[in-house]
């Protein structure tokens, strides 16, 4: 056979075309990977802003940590336990790409290491500021590495890969449908969120926390002006994070604009509804009764709303997404009053609002799902419960939220008991007394000049 010019001139188009394609898929997962990864200083002004200024440095460093520690234990591990290829089909856990070596380069690409190593620097941050103020370097880093290599890949090969149990890309998925989680609110917030409140509660709060002779008002975050920052800096974030979760853009340019719309709405009415629910608790339980505008709680309204719509952000309706976030507010806000009735001291209230919503968000499918969006994201018909699923669909959602939460606390647990009983999870009374920033992290060397 004889190929004319014509046909080598339409070949060489259908290459250049699919080639156009490929990248400009792979320049929306960088592109996303790049905002999901500027959350690390949304996180870091967050913390910042919530503690007391004694203790600044000491919070700002573990977030740096929390991205290099977390860089080396994905790259490492991690990869490969998420999505690691395996040829006969393991739903547990991947078993190849370890330190991105083997067939790598020529089965998978660099750029969804990037896209996926962003969330699981995610999920380990959110533990920095459930524990700020009292727990130690050594500890801290260690428990980096070992949820970003080892915790949370084992979550995200479950749901995220095309052989995990819980997984919708499954050839024969879990009741023809699979869990439903776009873009972490099981994967990444309840591993993160559930890690956090197992962390804070084998610490221990911080000295004088739930005495009675002490005012609450010392324990308040020192800053709101990088409180306010850090959360609009995750909520930029959080557009790469939810609609980057397309993982392609060429075709599915109306899904992901979808997406940022009911991300938009959920951050929105979360917001509004946590003011003006704390402005109503202030006011029924202060002395003066009136109530208080909190931008604190109103900044963490904020944030529960992102994690809410984050599992259902591609298959709801714009409605939806404000009714899940007004919802996760309710749901945040009664994770904080437990937590504080356990006397759980979660400094920035990083299990309410990435546990407790994630759970809240991670269940939201199984009930506001519509055909059509489960149509354009997952290529089913399934619906959620309002939409005549016939609770299909929730079943699998409530086994993957009780498959999450068992898996980080059998594994969590015995690694923060392990580290306090070496005595290095929490630093001395007098360090954390003085301010970790003075203990740990003013120099007193005088170094010479070569």
């Amino acid at each position: 056979m004889t190929l004319t010019a014509e046909d080598i001139e339409t070949i060489e188009a259908m290459i250049s075309s699919a080639q156009v394609t490929t990248d400009a898929d792979a320049h929306w997962i960088m592109f996303s990977g790049v905002l999901v990864f500027f959350m690390q200083s949304g996180f870091a002004m967050l913390c910042a802003g919530s503690v007391r200024a004694k203790n600044v440095k000491n919070i700002m460093l573990k977030n740096i940590l929390d991205a290099c520690v977390g860089a080396l234990g994905f790259w490492s591990l991690g990869y490969g336990v998420a999505y690691g290829k395996y040829h006969d089909g393991n739903e547990l856990v991947g078993s190849s790409f370890f330190f991105l070596s083997g067939q790598f380069e020529r089965k998978d690409a660099f750029y969804n290491f990037f896209f996926q190593f962003a969330f699981a620097a995610t999920a380990a941050t959110i533990v920095s500021g459930a524990v700020a103020e009292r727990c130690g370097m050594g500890a801290y880093a260690g428990y980096s590495w070992f949820l970003t290599a080892f915790v949370y890949p084992v979550v995200a090969h479950w749901v995220w890969s095309d052989k995990g149990f819980l997984s919708a890309f499954k050839k024969e998925p879990l009741l023809n449908v699979g869990t439903v989680d776009f873009a972490g609110c099981g994967v990444v917030h309840m591993v993160g969120g559930a890690a956090a409140g197992i962390g804070a509660w084998v610490l221990g709060p911080r000295i004088g926390r739930f005495d009675p002779n002490v005012p609450p008002e010392e324990f308040m975050g020192h800053s709101a002006p990088l409180t306010v920052l850090g959360t609009f800096i995750l909520w930029v974030g959080w557009y790469g994070f939810n609609g980057g979760s397309t993982l392609a853009i060429v075709g599915y340019g109306d899904l992901a604009s979808k997406v940022y719309v009911t991300t938009t709405l959920a951050a929105a009415a979360g917001g509004v509804t946590n003011m003006l629910l704390h402005f109503q608790i202030a006011k029924r339980f202060s002395d003066d009764k009136h109530g208080i505008y909190d931008i604190a709680e109103t900044c963490n309204g904020v944030l529960a709303g992102l994690v809410s719509i984050t599992a259902s952000c591609s298959v709801v309706e714009p409605w939806a997404a404000c009714v899940i976030g007004l919802i996760g507010a309710f749901v945040y806000t009664f994770g904080s009053c437990t937590l504080k009735k356990l006397e759980i001291d979660d400094a920035v209230n990083a299990t309410p609002v990435h546990f407790f919503c994630g759970a809240w968000g991670l269940i939201a499918p199984g009930l506001f799902a519509r055909g059509l969006g489960m149509r354009a994201a997952y290529g089913n018909h399934r619906t959620g419960l309002f939409y005549g699923g016939k609770g299909v669909m929730l079943s699998v959602q409530l086994l993957a939220f009780v498959a999450i939460t068992l898996w980080v606390t059998v594994t969590m647990l015995p690694f923060f008991i392990l580290m306090k009983a070496m005595g290095i999870f929490r630093v001395a009374e007098e360090d954390e007394v003085r301010g970790l920033d003075d203990s740990k992290h003013v120099s007193k060397v005088t170094f010479p000049i070569f």
